[in-house]
């Protein structure tokens, strides 16, 4: 399939495991006895990686939302937002990042400020984190902690059960399994979240999401491209930056042809891993 095809096949994408519905229901039953709601976004899409389905589960309880990832984000972007959902709810929002690692003080203070001192209860409180696939829960559970509890890894899905952890006298955290939602209507939001590797590669066609990853860098990112790949200002079309790719990088198959494939993937990694810089592709409503 020639990459001028891509365009008009127009891949909808859908991706709720079965170990997801099982997470989901085990998470329903979890929720009566935790105080406190960590939900954990990527700062560079928090609509999108906000799951409805969790909103609704929810939404009796304290939420403490983490941006995720910051060091990804644009960080003018990502400041705009921790505003956005700082002034806008009950909740309280906070970052993290390589370079802005979230501390376990932080969240603590933050946990006491939504819920109040302990008091005469003698039991810990308990809190979640929650979020969707690949967002980061594991390896923030790791890092709050200061120890290797869960296994990490570059890819959605790692996590497949419940995991309870003490942090304090106080409180207990317990991470959970990635959750998205059955019906992913919003197409937009979707590809977006295939872009920053939310949805399992075999569930979606890698030149598929780099063709819209391709056409989003080159209306709102052209800067960064112009960086990374050095290309020409006639370059404006998915196809003429996916095959400039191609070309420099070498990845060209047989007759000097572009690997569509190996070139979307090349094109992914680089978004994905920083190495188009930080590049936030939502901001905030006005």
């Amino acid at each position: 399939m020639g990459c001028c095809d891509h365009e008009s096949s127009g891949m909808v994408i859908s991706w709720y495991p079965g170990h997801m519905n099982k997470a989901r229901k085990e998470l329903v039953k979890l929720l009566r006895g935790i105080h406190v709601v960590i939900e954990v976004l990527d700062a560079r899409i928090p609509m999108a990686s906000a799951n409805p389905l969790l909103a609704a589960m929810t939404k009796q309880l304290p939420i403490i939302k983490i941006l995720n990832k910051a060091d990804l984000a644009d960080k003018q972007i990502t400041r705009a937002w921790l505003n956005h959902f700082n002034t806008q709810s009950a909740g309280i929002c906070l970052l993290n990042g390589r370079d802005q690692p979230l501390s376990f003080e932080s969240l603590l203070r933050s946990a006491y400020q939504l819920c109040g001192p302990r008091g005469s209860q003698s039991r810990a409180r308990q809190m979640v984190i929650v979020g969707i696939p690949n967002v980061g829960k594991s390896s923030l559970l790791n890092q709050l902690t200061d120890r290797k509890l869960a296994k990490t890894g570059n890819e959605p899905a790692v996590t497949r059960r419940q995991q309870r952890v003490q942090l304090d006298e106080d409180w207990y955290l317990v991470d959970t399994p990635g959750l998205l939602w059955p019906r992913l209507e919003d197409q937009g939001a979707a590809y977006r979240l295939a872009c920053t590797g939310t949805i399992r590669n075999t569930a979606v066609e890698a030149e598929d999401i780099a063709w819209f990853t391709a056409e989003m860098l080159l209306s709102e990112h052209r800067h960064a491209l112009s960086r990374r790949y050095h290309i020409a200002a006639s370059i404006t079309e998915p196809e003429q930056l996916l095959r400039h790719i191609a070309e420099i990088r070498g990845s060209l198959g047989k007759g000097g042809h572009p690997d569509w494939h190996k070139t979307s993937e090349l094109l992914l990694n680089d978004y994905r891993s920083g190495k188009l810089g930080s590049l936030s592709l939502e901001t905030p409503p006005e």
